[in-house]
């Protein structure tokens, strides 16, 4: 595919070290927020319908085309920060689509965007309340016993702590992708300077959850978008930007680096209790893996998740380093615990490139042995 695009657009990619830092610059640098900030460009292509809702949560379900061959549905479980369709992001580069084709139910979990009247939701709401709900709502839609949890990011964390919480209840199999479970590991990686800050108990974590859930998320990119579509506005310019896009589509890896560069900076913001418990709970007094948190009186035990267990992280990831994701299958109780690492960043780990095969291939085989088959119906 590379071969096909000129050397001068090769920059209008993503590549599977990407994180979203590296995404963002190369966005800027090269004018693709004109793109993709002036004129709409769409994402999250594959057709669904809703199923479920609760305040802002939305449950999706995602119609195949392929026909379900497995008993056990997929529910997705995405993170509170930035937009779930970075899995269903653009065609030939959704892990959505992929599972679909390979015979899965699957549904998606999405949080919502929470406003001032949710200052007082905390993890322990979206943990307790919504996702046993939501499970609950896939098994009825699905006829089936148990689900696969598929968690991305922080959403991987949470399955987690629901898994623990809820052993062997309604639960077959959980995922993990890109997911942080040692939040100060001895190595911390790239983010060693924020972790090392947490560690000091600093002030700079109480001060990011006071001002989480007061203002938009990424205010910067909040005011250039602004400024872009003002200047797409301008007569005569909106059909130039319409018309580059539309020829830009036309390459799968254009087309996924335009969908990378609009999610990139689609970020919402958190709860103010919820980001505060994050911050404190989980990076400066890491309380998950030293079992010691407690979500409204009950203690989370990793050693209780006595399911399959495949934690997927990318040994170049800035965002989840690899000494966040990788202790997983040594902390559960169940004897299938494994892990896979890819060398991928954040962004490269899901839309990469070698997704595909590094990361989703993957995935679909421990998935299909841990899946059982679809009944046959007279």
């Amino acid at each position: 595919m590379t071969a096909l695009v000129p050397q001068a657009l090769w920059p209008l990619r993503i590549r599977s070290g990407d994180n979203p830092e590296s995404v963002r610059l190369r966005k800027y640098l090269t004018g693709t927020h004109l793109l993709v900030d002036g004129v709409e460009f769409a994402v999250g292509p594959s057709p669904r319908r809703l199923v479920w809702s609760r305040d802002k949560t939305r449950l999706y379900r995602y119609e195949s085309t392929a026909g379900v061959r497995h008993a056990v549905p997929v529910l997705l479980v995405y993170a509170l920060i930035l937009r779930p369709y970075i899995l269903d992001l653009v065609p030939g580069r959704s892990l959505v689509e992929f599972l679909l084709g390979q015979g899965f139910d699957v549904y998606l979990l999405d949080w919502g965007v929470p406003d001032a009247d949710d200052r007082g939701v905390g993890i322990d709401d979206y943990v307790l309340d919504v996702l046993p709900e939501a499970v609950e709502q896939v098994l009825t839609c699905s006829s089936a016993d148990q689900v696969t949890l598929v968690g991305h990011c922080q959403g991987g964390t949470m399955s987690a702590i629901y898994a623990a919480l809820f052993p062997s209840r309604s639960v077959r199999n959980l995922v993990l992708l890109a997911a942080p479970v040692d939040f100060s590991p001895p190595q911390p990686g790239l983010l060693g300077a924020w972790t090392w800050l947490t560690r000091q108990r600093a002030v700079v974590p109480s001060l990011l959850a006071e001002a989480a859930g007061e203002a938009p998320a990424a205010l910067p990119a909040v005011a250039v978008r602004a400024a872009t579509r003002a200047l797409a506005a301008t007569p005569g310019v909106a059909p130039v930007l319409l018309a580059l896009r539309d020829a830009l589509v036309a390459s799968e890896e254009l087309r996924a680096w335009l969908g990378a560069s609009t999610w990139v900076d689609d970020a919402i913001p958190l709860a103010r209790r919820g980001a505060r418990q994050w911050l404190r709970d989980f990076y400066r007094d890491n309380l998950l893996v030293k079992g010691e948190l407690t979500l409204r009186g009950r203690r989370v035990v990793l050693s209780r998740i006595d399911v399959s267990v495949l934690a997927i992280a990318g040994t170049r990831d800035a965002v989840t380093p690899l000494a966040q994701a990788r202790p997983l299958p040594q902390l559960v109780g169940g004897e299938d615990a494994s892990s896979l690492l890819v060398d991928a960043g954040h962004v490269g780990l899901i839309v990469g490139p070698t997704a595909r095969s590094r990361t989703w291939q993957p995935l679909a085989r421990w998935l299909e042995a841990r899946s059982g088959a679809q009944p046959s119906r007279p």
